[in-house]
């Protein structure tokens, strides 16, 4: 009967946040673009070869909400250190920014500095870092261009996973969430970030903070929900696909 109440209470959640997602997709999260959107434009249109629809203007755009690219990439230099120059770190322990959208990237470092997240060294640089800039950096790096992997065939455990997930345990696909590969539904809703491209190694920790609770602040708890019903190699499986993308 324990499990039962789980299984629906679990259900219940991730319904909820599907219709949230469907809701946010249609209506849009991010905040409206601000002076500085020509330079933004300018910025970011990098299209590359098979990303060119999260690549183009418009969309670079919508994920970069209203802070100025621009003046975020010589605020972010200190985060250039560790995140690269254009967001893509070599420590494959920390995660690359490229693309990402910029509120996510902005919940994320306002959670460190809440606790919500726990890390030292990003805790104590979020609270030197003001609204204003944190719009701008962000912005700076949701310009560039979208992270990706190296394209092969992953593992097909970790396809079928993220692709169609298990119903039978409530896992739902992680496609419903992070798009097709890994890019986002759409440019317009931040709730859930590109992965696609993300280090393995990165994706792997991040899924093991999930399911053994040192993580919780995904919309719901849907990611604690979810790695709690994986296996091992269901987990390391789906890592390695996504990080394909």
């Amino acid at each position: 009967m324990f499990h039962i109440k789980n299984n629906i209470a679990a259900g219940i959640t991730l319904i909820a946040l599907l219709t949230t997602t469907a809701a946010l997709a249609k209506t849009g999260d991010s905040a409206a673009p601000k002076a500085g959107d020509t330079a933004q434009a300018q910025v970011s249109a990098q299209p590359v070869s098979g990303t060119a629809s999260t690549d183009s203007a418009d969309p670079v755009k919508l994920r970069s909400g209203s802070g100025n690219p621009v003046e975020g990439k010589e605020k972010s230099e200190l985060c250039q250190s560790c995140h690269g120059k254009e967001g893509i770190s070599l420590e494959p322990l920390i995660p690359k920014l490229a693309g990402q959208y910029a509120n996510y990237i902005a919940k994320q470092l306002r959670n460190f500095q809440s606790g919500a997240r726990v890390h030292q060294i990003m805790a104590a640089i979020a609270e030197t870092i003001s609204n204003e800039d944190l719009a701008d950096i962000t912005a700076y790096f949701a310009s560039q261009t979208m992270m990706k992997g190296d394209g092969t065939e992953g593992n097909p455990l970790g396809k079928k996973l993220f692709l169609e997930g298990d119903m039978t345990r409530m896992m739902v696909a992680c496609v419903n969430c992070h798009g097709v590969n890994g890019k986002g539904k759409t440019p317009r809703n931040s709730v859930f970030p590109v992965l696609g491209g993300q280090h393995k190694d990165y994706l792997r920790g991040q899924l093991l903070n999930f399911r053994g609770g040192d993580r919780a602040n995904s919309p719901g708890g849907v990611m604690n929900i979810i790695t709690q019903k994986m296996t091992d190699a269901e987990l390391e499986a789906l890592v390695d696909y996504i990080s394909r993308l």
